[in-house]
């Protein structure tokens, strides 16, 4: 089978499609026919080799934190999902990988996997996995929004950011869409009370906040100062500034800055499904990448201005 794997650290060039063996599922494991995968900040900061305390030095390292597919096979102990299930899942953040969602089958745990919405393609499914458990996590288990509260999401037009906007607007929140000004539309659509145009707005004039989810990571500590008496402040853009300023406010402030990895497994994976089921919550795709062309899919991740996210295809023979 085919299969995108790092072969050394560097930009989008190093990424290789392979053939490699295709795996079987182990006992409580589930094998998936990937059909659509997405890019995400952790394939590219792995592929970078920012993150070798999670993906070690050896090569290859798999790419592709998501996925939607069919189940292929079923390993022993394993109930509730059966041949030809359409799922949507996630490979283990947190563990190395030598194949992951970037590639035409991948292994994972059975309780990493729920079923797909039935309304949503594989494309459109793959496009909410990261970025709508990170949301969800972000919301209304580390923050805790009520109802009524005032929200910033900051880099509201990105993958995590419109799945924010959508699920901070469906649990009542008063959502202020930070972004360029181009997505305004796309932003209010999505249930933004009120879109700023990042390009000419600063810290210091907004606010105050309830609630601030942040997907840039950085200035914390400017947008930290914008949060009202008992206010909360998530981000998911992680860096090397970002981690000193998550230091600093749990140190010498009441309103601490909270982060997180997703890591969503069955249940949380279940209730996106119930949220895109009742209308909450709905993909955003940018663009769509063939898995010939995942290089150029990183790089334009990585260029930004994203509306949604840049979905990679896995058609089979194609490649």
């Amino acid at each position: 089978m085919k299969a995108v794997q790092i072969m050394s650290f560097g930009t989008a060039d190093v990424l290789r499609i392979n053939d490699v063996d295709r795996p079987a599922p182990g006992a409580g494991e589930v094998l998936v026919s990937v059909e659509a995968t997405s890019v995400n900040g952790h394939d590219v900061i792995v592929r970078a080799g920012e993150l070798k305390m999670v993906s070690g030095r050896r090569f290859p390292i798999g790419v592709g934190l998501d996925f939607a597919g069919t189940v292929a096979a079923t390993g022993a102990g394993v109930e509730g999902h059966r041949i030809g299930d359409r799922v949507w899942g996630m490979v283990h953040p947190r563990q190395r990988h030598s194949v992951a969602g970037a590639a035409e089958y991948v292994v994972v745990s059975a309780n990493r996997i729920a079923q797909a919405p039935a309304d949503l393609s594989s494309v459109d499914a793959a496009s909410l996995v990261v970025a709508g458990a990170t949301a969800l996590i972000a919301l209304r288990d580390s923050v805790r929004l009520a109802d009524g509260e005032r929200v910033l999401v900051r880099g509201a037009a990105g993958g995590v950011g419109t799945a924010a906007v959508q699920l901070a607007h469906a649990m009542g929140g008063h959502v202020t869409a930070l972004a360029r000004d181009r997505h305004a539309e796309l932003l209010t659509d999505l249930g933004a009370d009120e879109v700023l145009d990042h390009g000419s707005t600063t810290s210091d004039g907004i606010g105050p906040f309830d609630v601030i989810v942040d997907t840039v990571g950085s200035e914390l500590n400017c947008y930290r100062s914008r949060l009202a008496k008992g206010g909360r402040m998530v981000t998911v853009g992680l860096s090397a500034s970002a981690l000193a300023a998550i230091a600093a406010s749990s140190v010498h402030g009441s309103r601490r800055i909270r982060t997180f990895s997703a890591n969503p497994e069955t249940p949380l994976l279940r209730d996106m499904a119930d949220l895109v089921t009742s209308g909450s919550l709905r993909p955003v795709v940018d663009s769509v990448y063939p898995l010939a062309d995942i290089a150029a899919a990183h790089q334009a991740f990585e260029r930004g201005g994203v509306a949604g996210k840049h979905v990679v295809t896995v058609p089979r023979g194609s490649v």
